[in-house]
């Protein structure tokens, strides 16, 4: 919430926002600033990078999943998808705000807000630095924040994205227990089998009627 306050009251249209734990290269914001505005990007995001910024045994995975989700939905590679230096438009970010994240997810929902609205995201690669005082971040709880962040999203501007992904998992799962039922003769094995595949259609089904309402609301 308070990125958003700052945002709104900022004078000028350009906006640098970076954290205040020195974990961000400062002398930096001067190279972000020059790609922003000669290159024309919507979004100039430092991509971290050093040995500060290696993932912990808990970090990697729900890091991996949460960058899974964005980049499948994207459509393309993210290098940092909540990294705290960026540069952006102030009048361009203040569009999405009523779908951005009033917490920790702020720069996540925005990396994805850009991205699925067509706007150009650049990353330039800088050396993280290590912490000054301790991160009130709570891995599992703002983890699952962020997650339902990402997921809504999806829902929001491409809906078929995450009943595709549904839809492919519980194939997959059928696909499993099939050839489990036929290696181990358990019937309730081809039950389930049958079952996952029945529900990946209807998923998929579920999906479209998304995408088809999504386009009368548009419409509207």
């Amino acid at each position: 919430m308070s990125l958003k306050r700052g945002i709104s009251a900022a004078a000028n249209d350009t906006i640098v926002i970076t954290d205040a734990d020195q974990t961000y290269p400062a002398d930096k914001i001067a190279t972000l600033l020059d790609i922003y505005f000669r290159d024309g990007f919507d979004m100039v995001v430092g991509a971290r990078t050093g040995e500060h910024y290696r993932e912990s045994i808990l970090k990697s995975p729900l890091r991996k999943i949460l960058r899974f989700l964005v980049e499948f939905t994207a459509g393309r590679k993210v290098p940092d998808i909540n990294s705290g230096m960026r540069v952006f438009s102030r009048q361009a970010v203040m569009e999405h705000f009523p779908r951005l994240c009033d917490t920790f997810s702020f720069t996540t929902s925005m990396t994805l807000a850009y991205m699925m609205t067509g706007r150009f995201v650049a990353y330039h690669q800088i050396a993280y630095h290590e912490r000054i005082g301790s991160s009130k971040v709570r891995l599992f709880r703002d983890s699952l924040r962020t997650l339902q962040y990402i997921v809504e999203a999806i829902t929001f501007y491409n809906p078929l994205k995450i009943f595709i992904l549904l839809s492919a998992c519980l194939f997959l799962g059928g696909f499993i227990l099939l050839v489990t039922a036929m290696l181990t003769q358990l019937n309730i094995a081809y039950v389930l089998g049958l079952g996952s595949w029945l529900s990946s259609v209807f998923v998929f089904c579920i999906g479209l009627l998304a995408v088809l309402l999504k386009q009368i609301l548009k419409q509207r």
